[in-house]
């Protein structure tokens, strides 16, 4: 990558290129449904997540009393060239879904105690930031204990099948 574009890029397939991921999700939470959503951004917004920044570590998305979900704590950093234009870094942002789906996520909410977590930012085919959000519960201690013990059994073998053949 050239120095001006900021931050390495990833490709994902589909004419779609990562823009950022929350690599500790899969860690901290049981993964259920995935959906993919918009996000209602401004232009600076827009400009600085072209530089291949942002964050999803500390975000959650979180239903309203209004009927929308949003997302919550995602950090886009001020983009320079805007002066006075520019906007919040951790504001709250709106997510774009349908009807069914919002009610869906409000219910899993509020009845089974679900959490909405933030899995992936990242530009469509059309060039869109989308959001890859999915509903989570959170694991205990011992099932994080637990995963860390099958992720490294998975590296030793593939060490193992490695240095055999």
């Amino acid at each position: 990558m050239s120095a001006k574009s900021g931050g390495a890029k990833r490709k994902l397939g589909e004419g779609r290129t990562l823009i950022t991921d929350n690599r500790k999700a899969h860690f901290h939470y049981a993964i259920g449904d995935k959906i993919e959503a918009g996000i209602q951004l401004h232009g600076s917004e827009v400009k600085s997540l072209r530089g291949g920044q942002g964050s999803l570590n500390e975000a959650h998305a979180q239903a309203t009393r209004a009927g929308e979900i949003m997302l919550v704590n995602a950090y886009i950093p001020i983009y320079l060239q805007a002066h006075q234009f520019n906007h919040e870094s951790r504001r709250p942002r709106k997510l774009l879904l349908h009807r069914r789906e919002i009610d869906k996520l409000s219910q899993a909410i509020q009845r089974q105690g679900m959490t909405l977590v933030p899995l992936r930012m990242y530009f469509n085919e059309k060039g869109r930031v989308k959001v890859e959000i999915a509903l989570a519960a959170g694991k205990k201690m011992a099932d994080k204990r637990e995963s860390e013990k099958q992720r490294d059994w998975q590296r030793d073998k593939a060490r193992l099948m490695r240095d055999k053949g």
